[in-house]
């Protein structure tokens, strides 16, 4: 499957591609986010994890490295973990915390900075690049394994040329 690109014109268009995401969500997938300071990675998780029935504020956690939520998938309860790996000094810091135990194909996990956590941090089923763009956001969604194939596959969101 070719990457998924798109243009997000405003924080709206984010909070429809979060939308569209939330629907699409499986136990056990592991979403890594890329992208610069201000790119949006905590916008668009906000706007996931809204869109998936969380109530409540959902704060970024930089300095906590990890925020879990209790979400409703198919009527069934779910853990979301939402992980910023910025403020993480070594990836060891990830396995002391007891993070790779979270990942344990049940939980959805979404990891901001996950090039911080290389090389103990689990593989990524589906990978999510944000890059500012003028007063908007380039988006590109590529699936790296078969759930993040089928996620994808199912994802309603249109894609602009």
């Amino acid at each position: 499957m070719q990457p998924i690109r798109a243009f997000l014109p405003d924080e709206s268009a984010t909070q429809a591609l979060g939308a569209a995401l939330a629907k699409v969500l499986a136990p056990g997938l592991v979403i890594y986010l890329h992208g610069d300071l201000g790119a949006g990675k905590t916008a668009l998780t906000r706007a996931l994890l809204q869109a998936a029935g969380h109530r409540g504020a959902v704060k970024s956690p930089t300095y906590t490295l990890s925020e879990p939520y209790r979400v409703e998938l198919d009527g069934r309860p779910l853990s979301l973990i939402h992980y910023d790996l910025y403020r993480m000094s070594s990836p060891e810091e990830f396995l002391d915390a007891g993070f790779r135990e979270d990942f344990d194909g049940r939980n959805v996990c979404i990891v901001e900075w996950p090039e911080k956590g290389e090389p103990v941090l689990p593989p990524p089923d589906v990978r999510i690049l944000l890059e500012v763009s003028g007063l908007g956001r380039e988006v590109e969604l590529q699936a790296l394994s078969e759930l993040g194939l089928l996620c994808l596959e199912r994802l309603h969101f249109p894609p602009t040329p």
